[in-house]
């Protein structure tokens, strides 16, 4: 394993505990980063180095691994250490952490047995789900159909593949609970019947339940339009230019009830009165001269007013651009804290949801800053733990706020100062530590937090070990994984039934495919028979999949 970060640490921790591996950690410094961390675990060994070369691969003693997990930060970096690598040893499995997921499946082909992920990608529907209260947009991909997790009462009864989880209560969830009615959050189709749209970011469906939320948006822009161009000016500026506009329609209509003409023709008089005062008529009336007498000052102010109206919207809007804050206060959106891997990709996918989204980062030169500018994503450069900064992000109308910069604390301090602002406000953090993310939820009362390298890393474990697995699903804090398992005869399943493959709470079969079938028979009955060279796809827990992939697997001869 290639990475010193937190992923490195919850991934080499999993292997260990889950899978009991003896794992080498190649990292630049033992005592800077994770390094610490890192060394303290048992079993673990450390070997230094700066570049992923081949005299690191073989100090590392890379021929007789099972595989090989590239997990630092830099896509290139490790596209060029995993075709070393490949180099070296042809046959190796192959697990690289990308954030360009396009590149990535690009990447893929190039090897013969590799895995190429997203902790970001991974994590950022957890979080947005969190935030909103939602089911996570989680989708798996397979071959000629497409599953999603919602809850039941959002899809039809005919597209439930089955129930993963009973999440009511004030308890954690039920994972495959015994009855599956019993379960609130189910694994979908994605069809015409649920009206999946496709998604701008990776050709993902979205459920057909989101759809208003893009027509709504809409109406907002158009809402929002005149309200951001009144709020380019000044105040006292717009306060002096209607009451201007309000004399010159007066009169207009005083012209035209004194002289009974119409209001063109009024119109008319009033703009000549206005641009040069006119000559003065003494033979008038009262009413008459004092109208002259009002319009003619009004349209010697009007024109400074207007200059400076003018030059002081262009001052702001170059100000908002440079500076970046809003151009005019919202409601009802989501602040997102931080642009980096993780905060980009949630400001894409509440974007592509329909929401309206606030971006706040320290930096300009952040991952995600040209994203915001290029959809239009109101954009503040400024410190999140500062309450001026918030309240420039309009958080006391927000919906929603995810803090997901790359310190813990700066995270912790937003959260807090956002709570105070607007009690009661649904905060989602970002936190490294797990262990810390537990504690804060209990003594900061705020009721989710989430570690994104310990949403990855069972999955990123998985890859690098289970290469059944095709997709994983978050619920909470458990994780379920996807995977086809082959049957070989002479193996504990050979010959039984898909009732003996099903445990309550850790197993589930989903489809099933005969040697000689091309595709799959999805929710087959308990009663079907299991024969050897069958293709089970099952959804189950990391416990659940060890023990299923021992049953299928045909026993050692004794010795």
């Amino acid at each position: 394993m290639c990475g010193d970060d937190p992923l490195a640490h919850d991934l080499v921790d999993e292997l260990i505990s889950r899978y009991d591996a003896q794992v080498t950690v190649i990292l630049p410094d033992r005592d800077r980063n994770y390094g610490p961390q890192l060394a303290t675990l048992p079993g673990v060994r450390i070997v230094e180095a700066d570049r992923l070369d081949a005299d690191t691969f073989r100090a590392a003693k890379l021929g007789r691994a099972s595989g090989l997990a590239l997990v630092r930060q830099d896509d290139v970096d490790n596209i060029h250490a995993a075709l070393r690598a490949q180099e070296q040893h042809p046959r190796l499995r192959l697990v690289i952490r990308m954030f360009n997921m396009n590149l990535g499946y690009g990447v893929r082909r190039l090897f013969r047995d590799c895995a190429v992920l997203s902790d970001a990608q991974m994590a950022a529907p957890e979080l947005v789900a969190a935030a909103l209260g939602e089911v996570a947009p989680h989708f798996v991909r397979l071959p000629g159909r497409t599953l999603y997790v919602a809850r039941r009462s959002d899809v039809h009864q005919r597209d439930v593949i089955c129930g993963i989880a009973a999440t009511t209560g004030n308890g954690p969830p039920a994972l495959l609970p015994e009855r599956d009615v019993d379960a609130d959050l189910v694994l979908a189709v994605a069809n015409r019947r649920s009206g999946p749209v496709r998604s701008l970011d990776d050709d993902q469906p979205v459920p057909a339940a989101r759809r208003h939320r893009g027509r709504a948006r809409r109406r907002r822009r158009w809402l929002a339009l005149s309200r951001a161009l009144i709020s380019l000016v000044d105040s006292k500026l717009e306060i002096a230019v209607l009451i201007l506009a309000a004399i010159f329609i007066t009169g207009v209509v005083a012209i035209a009830l004194d002289d009974h003409v119409s209001l063109l023709q009024a119109l008319y008089e009033t703009v000549i009165t206005a641009a040069d005062a006119g000559e003065p008529n003494v033979e008038a009336g009262v009413v008459r001269q004092l109208t002259h007498a009002v319009v003619a000052v009004a349209g010697l102010a009007m024109v400074p007013v207007l200059t400076a109206t003018v030059v002081n919207a262009a001052v702001n809007a170059r100000l908002a651009a440079v500076a970046g804050r809003l151009r005019t206060p919202i409601s009802g959106h989501v602040v997102v804290i931080g642009l980096g891997n993780v905060g980009t990709r949630v400001i894409r996918l509440l974007h592509e949801l329909g929401h309206d989204v606030v971006a706040i980062d320290m930096s300009e030169t952040s991952r995600g800053v040209q994203l915001a500018r290029e959809l239009d994503i109101p954009l503040i450069i400024g410190d999140a733990s500062r309450e001026e900064t918030l309240r420039q992000a309009s958080v006391r109308t927000c919906q929603a706020l995810l803090a997901l910069s790359t310190s813990d604390v700066a995270n912790l301090e937003a959260a807090l100062h956002a709570r105070t602002l607007r009690p009661g406000l649904q905060v989602v953090m970002r936190l490294f530590d797990g262990d810390f993310a537990s504690r804060v939820e209990q003594a900061f009362d705020i009721p989710i937090s989430r570690s994104v390298s310990s949403l990855a890393a069972p999955a990123f474990a998985a890859a690098l070990l289970e290469r059944e697995v095709i997709g994983t699903i978050a619920v909470h804090r458990r994780v379920l994984l996807i995977a086809e398992i082959p049957v070989t005869a002479g193996s504990a399943l050979d010959g039984g039934q898909l009732a003996d493959v099903t445990e309550v709470g850790r197993v589930r079969v989903i489809a099933q495919t005969g040697p000689d079938e091309h595709s799959p028979t999805w929710t087959p009955p308990p009663s079907r028979m299991v024969r050897a060279g069958d293709r089970l796809l099952v959804i189950a827990n990391r416990t659940g999949l060890s023990r299923l992939l021992a049953r299928s697997s045909t026993p050692a001869p004794p010795t």
